[in-house]
């Protein structure tokens, strides 16, 4: 065989085998590339919109976070003033309860004093007569000086 002749074949084989890849072989590889090419780029464009989401779900959590501190901390401040005003109105209650207990004290103690100085009265009246009867030396009669005794009784 004859080098040209050889070459010119393998030439010719070469054309044809690469005519044949261009025609059948090449297009769904590069189908296949693009589509691939595409789904990685709708995979990043993915990605970026989840980080996006991702962010902006992060600053709604940090958002209400803050909102939720905040509506915390007022919920506490309020349930403080009414403690101390509940505190407060229960001194009151208490204070003017104490006023009332003490008032009905001194009443008691009072109306007591009276009860005592009247049957002091009374006792008194009665040891006057007996110590009158013991100087005299003979009976007084109760029931005939009872103006005498009555008058000695408002005296003490």
């Amino acid at each position: 065989m004859n080098l040209n002749s050889t070459l010119w074949a393998q030439f010719v084989v070469f054309f044809i085998l690469a005519g044949f890849t261009m025609k059948f072989v090449w297009p769904p590889l590069m189908k296949a590339l693009d589509e691939r090419a595409r789904k990685i780029a709708d995979g990043l464009a993915a990605a970026d919109k989840g980080k996006e989401a991702m962010a902006a779900a992060e600053k709604r959590v940090v958002a209400e976070l803050a909102s939720a501190r905040d509506e915390g901390q007022k919920r506490v401040g309020d349930a403080e003033k009414r403690a101390l005003g509940i505190i407060e109105e229960a001194k009151k209650t208490a204070t003017e309860e104490a006023a009332r207990i003490i008032a009905a004290a001194k009443d008691e103690a009072e109306q007591q004093v009276n009860r005592a100085r009247d049957e002091l009265r009374g006792e008194v009246a009665t040891l006057a007569v007996k110590g009158a009867e013991q100087i005299l030396k003979r009976e007084v009669n109760a029931a005939a000086h009872a103006d005498l005794l009555s008058q000695l009784k408002t005296e003490l």
